[in-house]
């Protein structure tokens, strides 16, 4: 089954194996585009038409293409998304030896499916920051590449003999620590050492004291690809939630002159609960709205508030498929296939974003890309997750849907969705920005 556009989301994960790099990556799309990079501590200048980005912290990025018209006539057109997804990351001090092997000890970050860890092909990457001569310090990003440098091998069944009838029980700081070596003299450099060396390959050259701390995540090194019997499914790491910050970057690229301003921003720490200096929770979209509506409105007093009260965001978010093998886990009445569509999330409590109104609105957008959307409720004796969406509404007042591709295996190292879906997706966020 051809889609040029799976297979570009595909290129574009296993391009990005931590938030670091999807920033990276995503740039890298935007200034090919056009775009051109802001800076947070100078003033801005801009003008309609003007195409620009912003990085806050090196794994939170938003991009504009500004409109036409003033945005307190005609306010933001937004897509929200999160570059984060949950995995495991390496401790400080992380490298120990025990029972003959060299280890690595590691943080659980986020909702991480324990078990999808076990017997996998791992490696590193994330960012480095070294000291310069002067006295100064340099951030680099480092990716140890797809070499399998690392692994968490399961316990054999004849030393666990109930695990198949009593299941699988795991205890993150003793069950979690991969093996990266056997133990002996030559295998006893450290994290750091090992990090000096990958980044002399890329040609920098630092001593191995000048590493002077690390943010490494390790991730499975098997690319991306597409199954079933016509190629109608892809499989990945990291499908929640890079699949949606390609559909929003996607949709956005596509050049063409806009009376409103739209953008889209990808958001670090969704999956921890957004409290950082560039989550959700943070000032980082306020701050670029209300500079643009400074520089791109009449300058007015209440500039800002008029563009907000002007403005939508969608928060796109990957949504739960139906399990054919747990179809008793989802609502009834609100089960998602994979291949069928985008889902709207709804939650009366407040987990997601949409009411009646935002709902409609996203309706109208899929019927005229002849889509048609899903929807999906959590079963009313369950709890519900939640996304960026409530956070960034309430931060802004801005009116919000919760939207996603449906997909399985969510935070498992490796999840499946739809090829087709992709297609879906971005057409409508087209229309939206359109």
């Amino acid at each position: 089954m051809p889609n040029d556009l799976a297979d570009d989301l595909l290129r574009y994960i296993d391009a990005a194996p931590t938030p670091w790099h999807a920033v990276a990556e995503t740039t890298r799309r935007l200034e090919a585009a056009g775009f051109c990079r802001l800076d947070e501590r100078e003033k801005w200048t801009l003008k309609a038409g003007d195409r620009v980005y912003v990085v806050r912290a090196g794994t939170s990025v938003a991009a504009f293409q500004l409109g036409t018209e003033p945005v307190d006539r005609t306010g933001f057109r937004l897509v929200g998304a999160h570059t984060d997804s949950p995995n495991l990351r390496l401790k400080p001090n992380a490298a120990y030896a025990k029972a003959g092997f060299q280890q690595l000890a590691v943080e659980v970050y986020g909702g991480v499916l324990w078990y999808t860890w076990l017997d996998r092909d791992l490696s590193l990457a994330g960012r480095v920051v070294v000291a310069t001569p002067d006295g100064g310090t340099r951030t680099h990003l480092v990716d140890f590449g797809r070499t399998a440098i690392a692994r968490v091998p399961s316990l054999a069944i004849h030393l666990n003999r109930s695990v198949n009838t009593e299941g699988l029980k795991l205890n993150p700081q003793e069950h979690l620590a991969p093996v990266w070596a056997l133990d002996g003299e030559g295998n006893r450099a450290g994290v750091r050492a090992e990090v000096a060396k990958q980044l002399a390959r890329t040609g920098v050259k630092v001593e191995v004291e000048d590493v002077l701390a690390y943010d490494l995540c390790l991730y499975d090194v098997q690319p991306g690809a597409r199954s079933g019997l016509v190629g109608e499914f892809i499989q990945s790491a990291r499908l929640d939630n890079l699949a949606s910050c390609h559909a929003g970057l996607t949709a956005l690229l596509e050049k063409r002159d806009r009376r409103s301003t739209v953008g889209i921003v990808l958001y670090d720490h969704e999956e921890v609960g957004s409290r950082s200096a560039q989550g959700a929770a943070s000032p980082f979209l306020r701050d670029c709205l209300e500079r643009i509506t400074l520089a791109h409105s009449d300058g007015a007093g209440d500039a800002f508030h008029r563009a907000i009260q002007a403005s939508f965001l969608i928060s796109a978010d990957m949504a739960h498929g139906i399990h054919p093998n747990y179809a008793e886990k989802h609502e009834p009445r609100h089960q998602p296939v994979l291949g069928a569509g985008p889902v709207i999330k709804s939650n009366v409590n407040q987990s997601y974003a949409t009411d009646a109104e935002s709902m409609a609105f996203f309706v109208s957008l899929c019927r005229a890309c002849d889509v048609q959307p899903q929807h999906f409720v959590v079963r009313t004796d369950l709890p519900c997750g939640s996304t960026i969406g409530p956070i960034t509404a309430g931060e802004l007042g801005i009116r919000t849907i919760d939207v996603g591709n449906p997909m399985l295996g969510m935070h498992s190292i490796r999840e499946m969705a739809a090829a087709a879906d992709v297609e879906k997706m971005i057409a409508v966020l087209r229309r939206f920005f359109a």
